[in-house]
This record gives structure tokens, sequence and C-alpha cells, in this order.
């Protein structure tokens, strides 16, 4: 019986919700550090740019109080015998199933925000044209044993993995 689409169990590690929140904030303070740097230095600055700078600055916190919490509540992911499920995304939500039969490489990632988190994400690439599979905002020692037990699981699988 084929995998059929549904919400994954496991969420992530609440440390993603930090992290997300510091990389979007890290976003912002550039934007906005930009902006400012105009607005004040020029002679006369466009009269868009005060107003874009003050919708930065009301846009910024919203976003950083909702957007790492919100994606903390979308982000799921669980592993089967036969297939690996992935739900992520905020404003646009993605759902994937891998089926372990198609499993053709499994990858651990660390950026140095992670690694200051102790994050990982994990890259699942599948014969799939949509591309591979990607848990992101596991806790490192999580994606250590989540990357060991999807090798030993493909290789007890049978398939051609194309």
């Amino acid at each position: 019986m084929a995998p059929r689409l549904r919400p994954p169990a496991h969420q992530v590690s609440r440390r993603a919700i930090g992290y997300w929140a510091a990389t979007a904030a890290l976003l912002w303070i550039v934007l906005i550090g930009v902006q400012t740097v105009i607005v004040v230095t020029s002679d006369d600055p466009p009269a868009f740019l005060d107003v874009t700078l003050v919708i930065s600055c009301v846009l910024a916190p919203l976003h950083l109080i909702v957007m790492p919490q919100w994606r903390y509540r979308v982000h799921r992911w669980e592993v089967t015998g036969e297939a690996v499920y992935t739900q992520a995304g905020w404003l646009k939500q993605e759902w994937r199933i891998a089926p372990v039969s198609r499993i053709q490489t499994v990858d651990i990632e660390r950026d140095p925000f992670e690694q200051l988190f102790g994050l990982a994400k994990i890259t699942v690439t599948t014969a799939s044209a949509a591309g591979p599979l990607r848990i992101a905002g596991l806790a490192h020692g999580r994606a250590l044993e989540l990357a060991d037990e999807l090798t030993k699981t493909t290789q007890a699988v049978r398939g051609d993995a194309t």
C-alpha cells in the first residue's frame, strides 16, 4: 500500500523559534540600518524612504513575534518504515512524502547560526522531480539519529531509488 498524505507526527526543536527569530532580526537590522543611514545622511532623501522606514519599524517587531511561532506550529516531520513525511512553511505551506525506496542520499547541514542554537537540517534526496525533502530545525543530536535511522531503513528496503 502506498503512503498517504497526512500530518507528520513530530515537531521540530523549540530552539528553532529562537533561530528563526534571530536570522529574521539580522535581515531587519540590515534593512532598517540602510534605510536610516540614507534618510539621515541625505540632504533631500526621497519621501517614500521615510514612509518605508516607518513601515519597516512597525512590521519588523510583528514579523519577529508572529513568524517564528507560526513556523514552529507548522513545521513537522515523521519517518516510518515506508516513507518520510514533511510539512513546512508559514505563509506558503508544503506537505511532502517520499517513499523510503526512492531515497538516494541523506545529508546533514549546519550553518554557523544553527550551530549556535544547537540545530541542524536534514536533506533527503530522492528521484523526485519536486526536489529533495528538507527537515529544518532539528536538534543536532536528533538529526544525527534520524540520518542514521534513515540510512539503515533505506538499506533494508528493496528498490532502485529512481
